[in-house]
């Protein structure tokens, strides 16, 4: 066994690596660059090297600065964890070249899977079912177009080198051909720094089922059970689940023998993960195989109750592999969810900001959290927007799932936007309960993924005033002997009950409640009664509060909650939602109104294609600015026809969240 690695990544999964390698003893190095100097990765390891500035084109995907690294520390082998150089030939050669063990499968086995057209030749080869399309050579625009047309529509386009959803477009008809060839180009060529593409046939309403094959230096290989991700928003995986709902015994064993002859035709070894579509009619086609160990590797974890990077740790030093297929065992269900700095309500646009409160659910047999930051850290632009990974087990798959929701609920973040209350509401949806799964899901069910607040609004008041009133009554002396009567906020008062204006803010509306304070126990310790009114409704609320939980009683319903009050601005956390108000001041702003026809950036990022100039004449839904942020490209589009009349930023620039990029005089139409 090694004594030292070091852990060629960042996050989540080189905290993952660094438990287990030290559950076996083996000391630990990890590289870092200026942006994640205070990092958990950086802390949990036994020593950190600064790699480079915060770009990872920069840092962590520095081939020779982390060699050079390597061989400094003493370390003998490196581990990529997934993403970064996980699936980087060029790496894996490197290693070998400077007599570095790579904790990962042969270059050889990486090349031949890293072009997705040529994995494609060698699983029709080897007999692995594929899905009709296009993964030839001939690259040119009008030879993808009529393989396009001969394949049919509607169609996908696919990065050869990609993966995580990027290079990636869905095309309805051969109209959006050539503008989301071109987009899906760009996208390649800036993550993978490869243009190429392949087309397949886009099946309606596939699942996505995956499955974790394990080889070693001996000839040895199993499949280790699989794992349903049809939950997906922009071709990216959200939720994951282990074993997949519903599939046949006969089934789940073709896919598991297809998935093993996959990574046998190319003398795989280690962790690797064969990906299917699974339609309808019970057919299934190879997708892909990442040559890494994957994301959502936990819920394979979950079921199986094996440690699947002590089985690549152990692979990487020539022991064979520690279960034969005949001795793996499933045991119950797995679920996981990604928490992720996004905004499910504008499009997942993904966020960045300070984790400013966190807290997570309670680790247990039943439950785990990775994540790789804590309280205060920052999360970014320059990396995935990934917080943690929330991943539950049951004895069932209800219980799992029932599991699942009540964690979600008990997952708070203040600081920045999550989509924390979006995975609530679509693990809790009756169609995900019934496993009726499909990559198409989150469109299909978005009316269900977008709920209402589950809490009125005047009971949401309610409780706010609650929470800020206990907060404050919380902070003032405790008996007379040590502070004046006329301080405190309760009832004390010479002739006349004590009656405040609270006006707290939600969004753009200002709500006045009228709070009458009711008499306080003699101790002061035991919560507090207050009738507060909002218009002509009455509501008699006893409420206490124990650090950042409310017990409250509104009019006879009892309820308790947790809640964050910081700089006037306080967030409640209920059944998976917030709800979030501040206390109104009266202020002056003299800030002018945005300009009517100003398009703004929809988050941080870089210009990377200005495509008109000052003078140009546009058209409603005309392409003006790509911004590319967290890896991913998004596209300003004129909101009506008109004239651009100001350009503020060139191609190249880094722009904030809201900046006005530029500005387009609306034509206005005749009144009719």
């Amino acid at each position: 066994m090694f004594s030292k690695i070091l852990i060629a990544n960042r996050g989540e999964i080189a905290c993952r690596i660094i438990q287990t390698a030290h559950q076996l003893g083996i000391r630990c190095v990890a590289v870092y660059s200026e942006a994640d100097s205070n990092a958990r990765h950086v802390a949990m390891a036994d020593e950190a090297f600064l790699i480079g500035p915060a770009s990872s084109g920069e840092s962590y995907l520095r081939v020779d600065r982390i060699i050079e690294v390597s061989l400094a520390s003493g370390a003998q082998a490196i581990h990529p964890g997934y993403g970064f150089l996980s699936e980087n030939t060029a790496f894996a050669e490197a290693c070998q070249d400077n007599g570095l063990v790579f904790i990962g499968p042969p270059a050889s086995a990486i090349a031949a899977m890293g072009s997705k057209s040529a994995a494609k030749a060698i699983m029709e080869s080897a007999g692995v079912p594929l899905v009709p399309g296009y993964h030839g050579g001939d690259q040119s625009p009008e030879r993808l177009r009529a393989e396009a047309e001969r394949c049919g529509f509607p169609l996908l386009l696919k990065a050869v080198a990609g993966g995580g959803g990027k290079g990636m477009r869905v095309v309805s008809d051969a109209t959006e051909f050539d503008e989301a060839l071109a987009a899906a180009k760009r996208e390649a060529q800036s993550a993978f720094g490869n243009t190429d593409m392949l087309i397949e046939r886009y099946l309606r309403h596939p699942r996505h089922i995956e499955i974790q094959v394990f080889c070693d230096q001996h000839g040895n290989a199993v499949y280790l059970a699989e794992r349903d991700c049809s939950a997906q928003r922009r071709h990216q995986k959200v939720v994951e689940e282990a074993p997949a709902p519903g599939l046949s015994e006969a089934t789940r064993r073709a896919m598991g023998e297809a998935a093993v002859k996959a990574a046998q035709a190319i003398d795989y070894v280690g962790a690797g993960t064969v990906e299917f579509l699974y339609d309808r009619d019970g057919a299934f086609f190879f997708m892909e195989m990442n040559t890494r160990l994957q994301v959502e590797h936990p819920v394979t974890e979950m079921i199986t109750g094996q440690d699947l990077v002590e089985w690549q740790l152990r692979g990487a030093t020539g022991e064979p592999l520690p279960l034969s297929q005949d001795q793996i065992r499933i045991r119950g269900h797995a679920v996981e969810a990604r928490i992720y700095a996004e905004d499910p309500e504008n499009g997942f646009l993904p966020a960045t900001g300070t984790l400013r409160y966190l807290r997570t659910p309670a680790e247990n047999a039943h439950i785990r959290v990775d994540t790789g930051v804590v309280e205060g850290d920052q999360i970014s632009i320059h990396y995935d927007p990934m917080i943690a990974k929330l991943i539950v087990w049951g004895e069932t798959r209800a219980q799992a799932v029932n599991r699942m929701v009540q964690a979600l609920e008990h997952y708070r973040i203040v600081g920045l936007k999550t989509n924390i209350r979006f995975l609530h509401a679509l693990i809790d949806a009756q169609p995900f309960r019934d496993a009726a799964l499909d990559t198409g899901f989150i469109e299909s069910h978005a009316g269900l993924l977008f709920p209402q607040p589950r809490l009125a609004l005047h009971h949401a008041l309610v409780l706010a005033a609650g929470f800020i009133l206990e907060q404050r009554r919380s902070r003032e002396p405790a008996n007379g002997r040590t502070g004046s009567p006329f301080g405190w906020h309760d009832s004390w008062r010479l002739n006349s009950d004590y009656a405040r204006l609270l006006r707290l803010q939600v969004g753009d509306d200002i709500h006045e409640l009228e709070i009458v304070v009711g008499k306080a126990s003699p101790d002061r310790q035991v919560g507090g009664n207050y009738q507060v009114r909002i218009g002509d409704s009455h509501y008699p609320l006893n409420a206490q509060l124990q650090k950042d939980f409310l017990t409250a009683t509104i009019a006879g319903h009892r309820i308790g909650l947790y809640g964050h009050l910081d700089d006037g601005t306080l967030v409640l956390f209920h059944e998976g939602e917030t709800f979030t108000c501040s206390e109104y001041r009266d202020t002056f702003d003299t800030q002018a109104e945005t300009t009517e026809g100003s398009l703004t950036a929809p988050m941080s990022g870089a210009i990377i294609s200005l495509l008109v100039k000052t003078g140009d004449t546009v058209v409603g839904g005309q392409t003006l600015v790509i911004l590319e942020a967290m890896k991913m490209e998004h596209v300003i589009r004129a909101p009506a026809a008109g004239v651009v009349s100001d350009v503020f930023f060139a191609e190249g620039d880094q722009v904030a969240d809201g900046a006005e990029i530029l500005a387009v005089a609306v034509e206005q139409k005749e009144p009719v």
